[in-house]
């Protein structure tokens, strides 16, 4: 019984998260993606993150297909699918960060500037997160590179400066952490994104809390 339970959530949950991207325009399906992404990273039961990934993962490959050859939707591809890695881990979560990687390289190659400098953002959190040589391809140099191609294109975002902190942070600087993630807290609101904005504030104040100068 609970696996026909099961069954029918999981049909359902996919049914309702790839019904709306069908026909959207570019922004209009970014803007589906951005907004399932943070219900999904913030506001789902644990119990429940693997099937809501998967189906998440299916409409962001839809999209991609729908909007051939612009960055945007490969990015936020990649950040579901290195979401999901994080969230559920596993012995699949290497593959899925590596699968981001490529899909953010992809874009760079589209455009470079796509999202605010998201695509760097995203590249340096995957090279600081992901273990090193011979596990994965994680490296600090890499990631702080790259973080700081992001701050350069969006100075004051929320999450070009929290991933840059955060870089700070795991590499034991922490007044030069403390400084950005107070940053990131001053960062603009974005009205279009409330959920995401709220958790990410709440991931800032946990790790000012953690922080012991």
């Amino acid at each position: 019984m609970n696996t026909i339970k099961n069954f029918i959530f999981t049909s359902l949950l996919s049914l309702f998260l790839i019904l709306p991207c069908y026909a959207a325009s570019l922004n209009e399906a970014i803007h589906v993606l951005q907004k399932d992404w943070a219900i999904a990273n913030y506001e789902t039961a644990e119990k429940d993150l693997d099937k809501v990934f998967e189906a998440l993962t299916l409409k962001a490959e839809i999209i991609v297909k729908e909007h051939p050859g612009k960055a945007e939707p490969l990015i936020w591809q990649a950040i579901i699918v290195s979401s999901d890695a994080g969230k559920n881990g596993g012995f699949g979560a290497l593959g899925k960060v590596k699968k981001a990687r490529k899909l953010l390289i992809e874009a760079e190659k589209i455009n470079p500037d796509a999202l605010h400098g998201s695509i760097y953002t995203s590249m340096g959190s995957l090279y600081y997160q992901v273990p090193g040589w011979p596990l994965g391809f994680g490296d600090d140099d890499q990631a702080e590179k790259y973080l700081q191609q992001a701050l350069a294109i969006n100075p004051n975002g929320i999450d070009s400066n929290y991933f840059y902190a955060d870089f700070l942070l795991d590499q034991g600087k922490k007044k030069e952490a403390q400084d950005y993630f107070n940053k990131a807290l001053a960062a603009p609101a974005r009205s279009e994104r409330p959920v995401a904005d709220k958790g990410r504030k709440a991931e800032i104040m946990a790790k000012l809390k953690s922080i012991n100068i």
